[in-house]
């Protein structure tokens, strides 16, 4: 099965997260203290869990 396409191969997406209230892309434009916060969370994977591959 070589050939076999997962769904969603080819689509390209951007990453959107909700920090400090606020939905973006980047995070070129925050300041120190927003970087502090978004790089201390925890961060959540996939592992463990039942998902479609």
């Amino acid at each position: 099965m070589k050939n076999e396409k997962t769904v969603g191969d080819g689509v390209k997406f951007e990453r959107i997260r909700r920090i400090t209230g606020y939905l973006v892309g980047t995070t070129d434009r925050f300041n120190d203290g927003k970087k502090a916060e978004e790089r201390d969370r925890v961060k959540h994977g996939t592992e463990g869990l039942n998902v479609a591959k």
